[in-house]
């Protein structure tokens, strides 16, 4: 007599639930997570790399908002006040000056400390246009308080003139005083008490790249703040 084939026992849900559950593949270690994070790390640091550099440059970006909020200031004070000022850009820095009828030169705010001299962070630098012409920025010279001696008068400032007759900075970089004198300080940018300006093209630039923004004034008055450009090195 054949022996009849074992019967399977019979198998619960739960029975069915618990050998499909042990046949799931197992999750991620965390050695394998952490070795996914370094991946995804360097694959980021190498498309930086490969960008050359080309992000926000915040440096520059803030240079730029501070120098017009500062030209918007003082054209502000100028109104209200009645009297002329002047933007004066030198090698490596920036100063704003107001012109003292009495003594016939220009001097510093002695009032407001926001308009003190200016120096630009390392890696910046600064170009001016007047008119359509470069100009050789001078060397930062110190202002200080007026010796027995004084430079020669500056011609006072009129709406309309011919600022590079009224700047001999303009002409090349300032004169160079002679011992006992004031420095000459007459700026190459004039902010009149009327809004009038000096047309010019004031560039800030990162060093050994092509990233620059410029401000823009016109004799009429307007003024223009640019954008942050990129150009090829």
């Amino acid at each position: 007599m054949r022996a009849s084939a074992p019967v399977p026992a019979a198998t619960s849900p739960a029975m069915s639930r618990n050998r499909a559950a042990r046949r799931l593949p197992a999750g991620f270690t965390l050695i394998e997570l952490m070795v996914v994070i370094v991946i995804i790390g360097l694959v980021a640091a190498a498309t930086l790399l490969s960008l050359g550099g080309r992000g926000k440059d915040s440096q520059l970006e803030q240079e730029r908002d501070r120098l017009a909020a500062l030209i918007d200031y003082v054209r502000e004070r100028a109104a209200l006040q009645t009297v002329e000022y002047g933007l004066r850009c030198e090698q490596g820095g920036f100063r704003f000056l107001m012109y003292d009828n009495r003594q016939a030169r220009w001097l510093e705010d002695p009032l407001d400390d926001a308009l003190r001299p200016r120096k630009l962070p390392a890696g910046l630098e600064v170009a001016l246009v007047i008119e359509g012409r470069a100009i050789v920025l001078p060397r930062s010279a110190a202002a200080a308080s007026p010796p027995a001696a004084t430079a020669r008068p500056a011609a006072a400032p009129t709406p309309g003139s011919d600022t590079t007759q009224l700047s001999r900075a303009t002409q090349g970089g300032g004169v160079t005083p002679t011992p006992g004198t004031v420095p000459d300080l007459t700026p190459q940018v004039m902010l009149y008490s009327n809004g009038d300006l000096t047309s010019f093209k004031l560039t800030l630039s990162r060093t050994g790249t092509g990233r620059s923004t410029a401000l823009t004034g016109s004799s009429a008055g307007k003024f223009e703040v640019g954008a942050i450009i990129e150009k090829p090195t």
